[in-house]
């Protein structure tokens, strides 16, 4: 189905994707845009449901009412970091990079789309939002074969995105991703960089049968 090149180029991805705050101001080409969100639509949703929309942001001030909203969080988050003494450390973390990115994408979830008797929804609700997540998976994979970068905001109150994007009560706002070139495209995850936390090992996560019956031990 596909080649070893083809297969290589998807973990190659897959694996080199980061989450970056950092972004140069040239603006991302529109074919590549119109690529990243053919991606994100033809990503899974249960019953098919295609809970999402994408507001595409290049206002500069609502870029910066966004960021505003941004850091007005953080500093709220701050206090639950002082028990062990990360506040400052939390505070010193760059979070988001909405004033800079050329692109803002705020990725929507319609819970309402396809009515109340989705297939497969009706047991588990929260498939709406997992399905919009498939689709902003694509989305970032996408922009890292383009050669973009792309950093999940997900410091705000929704009630705050709702306002400044007027979006309506029943959708949520499940994501502000900044989009465009960088220079700074670290080989290791920024949080892990930071020392903030590290990657987990695969096989302490993998049980067999059974909860907490590890495959390999």
């Amino acid at each position: 189905m596909f080649t070893n090149e083809e297969k290589e180029a998807l973990f190659k991805v897959i694996s080199t994707r980061r989450d970056i705050r950092t972004f140069l101001t040239d603006p991302v080409p529109q074919e590549a845009i119109v690529r990243i969100l053919e991606a994100a639509h033809h990503a899974p949703s249960v019953g098919f449901m295609q809970p999402w929309n994408f507001i595409l942001i290049e206002s500069n001030e609502i870029k910066e009412q966004l960021a505003w909203a941004a850091d007005k969080e953080r500093r709220a988050l701050a206090i639950h970091y002082e028990a062990d003494n990360r506040a400052s450390k939390f505070l010193t973390l760059k979070i988001e990079g909405l004033k800079e990115a050329p692109l803002t994408i705020c990725v929507t979830c319609d819970p309402t789309r396809g009515g109340a008797h989705v297939l497969g929804r009706n047991s588990i609700p929260e498939t709406d939002i997992m399905s919009t997540a498939c689709a902003i998976q694509n989305m970032w994979l996408a922009a890292c074969a383009e050669g973009l970068a792309m950093g999940w905001v997900s410091f705000y109150k929704k009630s705050d995105i709702r306002e400044i994007l007027t979006i309506p009560p029943h959708i949520e706002p499940v994501a502000l991703l900044s989009i465009g070139y960088t220079n700074a495209y670290p080989k290791a995850p920024l949080l892990e960089t930071a020392n903030w936390e590290k990657r987990k090992s695969l096989k302490s996560l993998i049980y067999k049968d059974k909860w907490g019956e590890l495959a390999e031990k």
